[in-house]
């Protein structure tokens, strides 16, 4: 690694911190302790909601600083992994921490072929331990802390329940597993290995993930919340509410309540004629 190429690094300089903090409703210790970590996931994970809607919307999804802060501590919008890691990372980054980012491969919801590692996650490492965590603010469904990384047994985050598992797959000989607990059991939610991305990385795939028709996020609209008991899901017009004992509740939408669900459940507030374009896309058909 070049230690003064900014190109390995995640602009922390360039954060405005007290915005972004005061965004998270976070008001503890700056210093890079592992009580600051943790408060900072869940802080960041329970404020700022999992959305694709600028894609949707046929808008480009830029990963510069000043336009994530823009988005989503200006304007208080959310994000998907690759806008919530950015942000994230440099707020480590400004505060001490240790901040490398990782990639993952989605498993949750794949029945055959095999999806691209497109997933973003950190790699964070403190002033006060000597242990290795992974934070992971950009999945939409937790976990609401960080988890070590470490294999191990059944470990839960809140009322939330999770498995690290470290196994050999069949190309990569060093590869971890997430399993997380829901209303389908428990199941395979991602794999990563420990090759560091950087930021250029997440570029190539966010262009994919933004624009390309394969991708899951350019066919309809994917929104959620997680909180302590409580994870809302919109797909599409279809509202799904999942609780930490593994039950859900589910319902379809009318296109009118769309702007009001945006609002009072996952805390997005649409311009008029966002809204409009959402209610009438293809997808809501």
């Amino acid at each position: 690694m070049q230690p003064n190429d900014p190109a390995y690094y995640w602009n922390g300089a360039e954060l405005d911190l007290d915005a972004y903090l005061a965004r998270i409703g976070y008001t503890g210790d700056r210093t890079p302790t592992l009580a600051t970590l943790r408060a900072l996931v869940h802080a960041h994970t329970t404020t700022i909601p999992f959305e694709n809607l600028e894609s949707i919307l046929g808008r480009p999804v830029p990963l510069d600083l000043e336009s994530l802060q823009d988005k989503m501590v200006r304007h208080r919008r959310g994000g998907y992994c690759y806008e919530n890691v950015g942000l994230f990372a440099a707020a480590l980054e400004r505060l001490g921490f240790g901040v490398t980012g990782l990639s993952g491969r989605v498993t949750m919801g794949v029945s055959d072929g095999l999806r691209p590692a497109t997933h973003a996650l950190l790699r964070v490492t403190t002033g006060d331990d000597d242990r290795v965590w992974i934070c992971d603010v950009g999945f939409g469904s937790g976990p609401l802390a960080p988890y070590e990384l470490v294999e191990g047994g059944e470990f839960a985050l809140g009322h939330w329940r999770f498995r690290l598992e470290h196994t050999t797959g069949e190309l990569d000989s060093d590869l971890w597993v997430l399993h997380q607990f829901g209303r389908d059991g428990w199941i395979d939610r991602y794999t990563f290995t420990l090759n560091p991305q950087y930021r250029i990385d997440f570029a190539v795939g966010n262009h994919f993930v933004s624009t390309s028709p394969r991708s899951p996020f350019t066919a309809r609209p994917f929104v959620q919340r997680f909180l302590p008991d409580v994870h809302h899901v919109l797909d599409n017009r279809t509202l799904i509410t999942e609780y930490p004992d593994g039950s859900s509740e589910t319902r379809e939408l009318e296109l009118a309540e769309l702007p009001k669900v945006l609002t009072e459940v996952f805390d997005i507030d649409l311009s008029e004629p966002d809204a409009t374009a959402l209610a009438q896309g293809p997808w809501l058909a």
